[in-house]
């Protein structure tokens, strides 16, 4: 994570360009995966997993990602601390129902690392549990992908200096000051402790099927348009491995997203 360059931008043009492509590009992905167009077969489930930073723009870049798919071939679930009634299961149980199916898209924000992050860090877990929820979380994604599924994971880092600047936009706004909270700042006092976590996660489930891509989020708009790009490329490499062939002419050229 350290070895991420946050100096990386990109201008307002440029941005605006690469992203329109990647979210034509998206779209028609999307429905061949949902069997809408091309060979007009399920394809494999997309699931695309957000962690990172408080304020590192996952919120923002979601938006972005799901802006030109109908809101039927798309769920976006998200995860806060677990209910009285989830703690009773294992800490995998509660996210197998939001999980799509052949030919389905979820994309969440926040996920099963919260066992090996938040709650490691606030004490929520004891050290045996997150200890083995390493080898937990590799085993639980390794069976999705083995049946077939596309699993993207991205962790959005944004540098202390900038993550502080928009903690203060935040506060002093008063349209968004609802997304700061006491916790958030909290958080932030112990970010040693939660940099320390997020390097053993990445180290200890970054697997060969389901690689975390580390995106550099201090310049919001080339976060989003590598998230973009970057789910444009798993999607299409996951139906070439599945045998759907890319290039179909009855993939209708003339579809437009917007």
């Amino acid at each position: 994570m350290s070895e991420v360059d946050l100096s990386q931008r990109l201008p307002r043009k440029e941005a605006a360009e690469r992203l329109d492509a990647a979210l034509d590009r998206l779209l028609r992905l999307r429905l061949m995966l949902g069997g809408q167009i091309g060979e007009r077969r399920l394809g494999p489930p997309l699931c695309v997993v957000f962690e990172g930073w408080d304020a590192s723009g996952k919120g923002g870049a979601i938006k972005r990602l799901v802006r030109p798919l109908d809101p039927r071939h798309v769920r976006v679930a998200q995860f806060a601390a677990p209910t009285y009634d989830e703690k009773r299961h294992h800490f995998l149980w509660r996210f197998w129902p939001v999980l799509p199916g052949w030919g389905g898209m979820a994309v969440l924000d926040r996920s099963w690392y919260g066992r090996v992050l938040v709650e490691r860090v606030e004490g929520f877990a004891t050290e045996e549990q997150w200890s083995r929820a390493y080898d937990e979380i590799v085993e639980f994604e390794r069976t999705l992908v083995a049946e077939g599924m596309i699993m993207v994971k991205f962790w959005m880092h944004v540098s202390e200096e900038e993550q502080l600047r928009r903690f203060e936009d935040r506060a002093g706004d008063p349209l968004r000051v609802w997304k700061l909270t006491d916790e958030d700042w909290r958080n932030r006092d112990k970010r040693p402790q939660y940099e320390a976590a997020v390097e053993e996660m990445l180290a200890r489930t970054d697997q060969p099927r389901t690689p975390w891509h580390v995106v550099a989020g201090d310049d919001k708009r080339f976060a989003r348009v590598t998230v973009v790009e970057t789910v444009c490329a798993a999607i299409e490499a996951g139906l070439r491995d599945q045998g759907h062939d890319l290039s179909d002419p009855a993939a209708d050229p003339q579809v437009t997203p917007r």
